[in-house]
């Protein structure tokens, strides 16, 4: 069902098709309707929490984790293998935990559809259970209901609905019960339609049921949120990442175990040389990296915390060093979502003010408090004694807002004397209003230059009368009051926030359901474009060829009246050549928070919006979402070192002890030693996750590129090879057992010095100081290393000697030297790459 063709039927002619009238269904239709429909609910697809759990383990990555634990197990390594498995359940459990919250969404969407609903059955008012509407049901709508299905409206009395979170739409709406002159397409052209999941907030209706459950706008709303399937952008490259690992170890492994079979004929060991194959296997794993990033992402979420932003998926935050678009709605993000008096154009402003008070239409009813925006604003702006002051007044006759006529009067009395007080659209008062044209112009072009600034507008007018007439058609003689325009200010971290998100080079695109000139002007205050008519709206957009479409949304910034299914294309389009980031907090945001890369929300946000989300700022302040993209990248920079490092050291170690393994007797590196090399080198290599990050790594989003990745560790692998070559060359013919502690040696202490080397893009001096932890962690491997080896422990498990003095020096001063080697070749590497780099772009 669409709403649109329902909105220009006669009511007669929906009771025609849906087979009822005002005196709604019997008893036995309404049965009979729900055995052939659908239940007024939402309901999607359970998912067991196995299923979730049993997902965590389909990753190449865990799968050669897994592996390695099983090898070192085998190896009688039990210490690696038990820290293996321990990596393995930590990136199982936070994944576990993230998608079992992600499915609890369907949870908080039931709360929308409330639990018992007022029909007319048989012509007699009752209350039902609401997932036993069904379509053709007659509603009753009161102030305060949230609406339980999507209504054709046929009868009302000044009902005013808030649509915000469905439609995006800002200030409460009038809704109507007469048939509109021309189709509405968007949600907030819909005069006489109520949609699921708003709600009333004044006045009464009655409307006839169109569509329940699913079929309903909220309905397919939620479907398309639940259904949407997000994976992050950390969890797409790691995958990357581990699949080309696995086939480069497999394929290596193989060529190393065959040749040395070949070479060695009947005097290689066949089981040694496997036990030789399985322990490379295992050293050239980054088996470190889910605690690396755990910690990581871990220590971002406590900084943020403390800045009181939750943070629901961990890697989220290393997503958001991705973002290059950051997509916000408007209402309750941008701005404060509250009218306020801006100006009172008037000769008497405080008498202007205090007669549109009195055309408040609360002021009727039991509830005598404001129950839209525009009163809200007015009553504020009143003192204490203007408000006592209207309880002096009686009301006597009131004309509800009528939206075709765009004003709505009543008659009022005090002390026997009656007025009927006008109030609504500009344009519209100054008509029935006895004012010079030179005088009605003005207050028009001061209308229309309000409007163009986003600001709304209300004009005022008043009449004296002797007996009960109330307004005619075409009422005359009023006595102009004045105009009153309302705004809705900008959050004072807004404009900040905007401008510190540019310096990261982020875009910033404003999605949101209100109108254009609205979000126009606030795109302007935030100095997010120059020309307020630079906005488009979702049905424009629709209109346009989808190349077009293409364009338009990766070329403005600005968009206005957008469905969630319009905001949810956007983000799809966006995704094509960018990571997106996007905040929101209606309804209508759910969809495309669940398909953006980063999903944020401001507390007090609809509870669905909050559930899509990964992030919840808990304080309306939106320069903390700049620190979640500056801390990002801070953990996108520290787990790319890891990479980095670990990738040079061990495929260096690997490709060299593989090599020479071919070229002498015995084994360059026993398996037990080779195990060892592991777990010394990636004891400090934790520690990265702690440290600093140049200033100048934080300017641009951080993308996974796994080209260069490679190449950069190809590059520095070669040189990691040439010095494995050259102590193999000073030590294979003093003997197996000194060849071997002192490459131990070696491979420890390069990797130690590689680390600092590749932590900077810059020389090593200039860039950041490396962090406390990481330093002291880095001295404890260093001094390990060098005194395992004359440990009794060290001799006897290990099958180390104890190293003499004069090789020690020699594999100080190799250390020294391979530390100026990487760092020239670093440098030279990162100069023409940002070249290639910055012609590319």
């Amino acid at each position: 069902m669409t709403f649109s063709s329902y909105t220009t039927k006669k009511i007669n002619q929906i009771f025609l098709e849906f087979e009822t009238s005002k005196n709604g269904l019997d008893e036995k239709e309404s049965f009979l309707r729900q055995k052939k429909y659908k239940r007024n609910e939402i309901v999607t697809k359970k998912i067991h929490w196995r299923q979730i759990l049993f997902r965590q383990f389909k990753s190449p990555f865990v799968y050669l984790l897994i592996f390695a634990s099983l090898l070192a197990f085998i190896l009688k390594d039990n210490i690696n293998g038990v820290m293996i498995l321990i990596f393995v359940l930590i990136t199982a459990g936070l994944g576990f935990f993230q998608e079992y919250r992600s499915e609890q969404a369907l949870r908080f969407l039931k709360q929308y559809i409330i639990s018992r609903a007022k029909v007319v059955r048989e012509g007699k008012e009752k209350l039902i259970d609401s997932r036993d509407l069904v379509c053709g049901d007659i509603v009753v709508i009161e102030a305060g209901d949230i609406i339980p299905a999507d209504l054709r409206f046929f009868e009302e009395e000044n009902l005013i609905v808030d649509e915000e979170a469905l439609s995006g739409e800002s200030a409460p709406v009038k809704k109507s019960c007469q048939e509109q002159e021309k189709a509405a397409e968007e949600i907030y052209q819909a005069q006489n339609i109520g949609f699921c999941g708003t709600k009333a907030v004044g006045g009464f209706a009655k409307g006839v049921v169109l569509a329940t459950g699913l079929m309903t706008v909220f309905g397919r709303t939620a479907k398309l949120t639940i259904e949407t399937r997000h994976i992050s952008t950390f969890e797409k490259e790691i995958i990357k990442f581990s699949k080309f690992i696995l086939r480069l170890i497999l394929i290596t492994l193989i060529l190393v175990f065959f040749t040395n079979l070949l070479i060695k004929g009947q005097e290689a060991n066949f089981v040694e040389l496997l036990i030789f194959a399985i322990a490379l296997a295992v050293s050239v794993i980054p088996e470190a990296l889910p605690l690396v990033t755990t910690v990581s992402l871990s220590k971002g979420a406590m900084h943020l915390a403390k800045k009181h932003v939750v943070i629901k998926r961990l890697s989220a935050i290393e997503d958001l060093g991705s973002i290059g678009v950051l997509c916000t709605d408007k209402t309750g993000t941008l701005t404060e979502n509250i009218l306020s008096v801006d100006q009172i154009y008037a000769s008497a402003p405080k008498e202007c003010l205090f007669y549109a008070a009195l055309a408040f239409s609360f002021l009727s009813g039991r509830r005598r408090e404001p129950n839209n925006a525009f009163d809200l604003a007015l009553y504020e702006k009143l003192t204490k004694e203007e408000k006592n002051k209207l309880n002096e007044y009686q009301r006597l006759k009131e004309i509800p807002f009528d939206p075709e006529k765009k004003r709505n009067a009543v008659l009022v009395e005090r002390n026997n004397q009656k007025e009927i007080i006008v109030r609504g659209a500009p344009e519209v008062i100054l008509d029935l209003c006895e004012i010079p044209k030179e005088e009605k112009n003005k207050f028009l072009n001061l209308a229309a230059k309000e409007g163009k600034e986003g600001k709304r507008s209300i004009a005022i007018a008043k009449k004296e009368i002797e007996n009960e007439q109330i307004l005619k058609e075409n009422g005359e003689g009023l006595v102009f009051l004045g105009l009153i325009t309302f705004f809705d200010p900008l959050k004072k971290s807004a404009r900040q926030a905007i401008s510190s998100a540019k310096k990261l080079g982020v875009k910033i695109k404003i999605l949101t359901g209100d109108s254009r000139e609205v979000a126009g002007a606030v795109a302007v205050r935030l100095g997010l474009i120059k020309d307020q008519n630079k906005v488009i709206s979702g049905g424009e957009l629709d209109k346009l060829p989808i190349l077009k479409q293409h364009q338009v949304v990766n070329d403005w910034a600005v968009f206005s009246r957008l469905s969630p299914i319009q905001k949810y294309k956007i983000i799809k389009i966006l995704q094509e050549k960018n990571e997106v980031g996007f905040l929101g907090e209606g309804i209508n945001d759910a969809p495309a928070l669940k398909l953006a890369n980063v999903a944020m929300v401001v507390q007090g946000g609809a509870d669905i919006a909050q559930e899509a989300s990964d992030i919840v700022l808990l304080k309306k302040n939106l320069n903390v979402i700049i620190q979640a993209i500056r801390d990002g990248r801070e953990v996108f920079t520290n787990t790319i070192k890891y990479i980095k490092a670990t990738l040079i050291s061990n495929f260096g170690n690997f490709y060299a002890i593989a090599f020479a393994s071919l070229l002498i007797a015995f084994l360059p590196m026993l398996p037990l030693q080779i195990l060892l090399v592991n777990l010394l080198s990636d004891f400090p290599m934790i520690a990265i996750a702690t440290d600093l990050v140049d200033e100048r790594e934080l300017k641009k989003p951080k993308n996974y590129n796994v080209k260069e990745v490679i190449l950069i560790a190809t590059i520095l692998g070669l040189v990691s090879v040439i010095f494995d070559f050259i102590v193999f060359a000073l030590f294979y013919q003093k003997g197996a057992a000194i060849l071997q502690t002192n490459w131990f040696i070696v491979s420890i202490l390069t990797e130690l010095v590689l680390i600092f080397s590749v932590r900077s893009r810059f020389i090593f001096f200039r860039g950041k100081r490396p962090s406390f932890s990481l330093s002291l962690l880095s001295i404890a491997a260093f001094l390990a290393t060098l005194i395992i080896p004359f440990t009794l422990f060290g001799q006897e498990i290990f099958k180390f000697i104890k190293p003499q003095p004069f090789h020690l020096l020699i594999i100080l001063l190799l250390i020294a030297v391979y530390f100026i080697c990487t760092e020239i070749v670093k440098l030279i590497y990162y100069r023409i790459f940002n070249k290639v780099s910055v012609s590319r772009s």
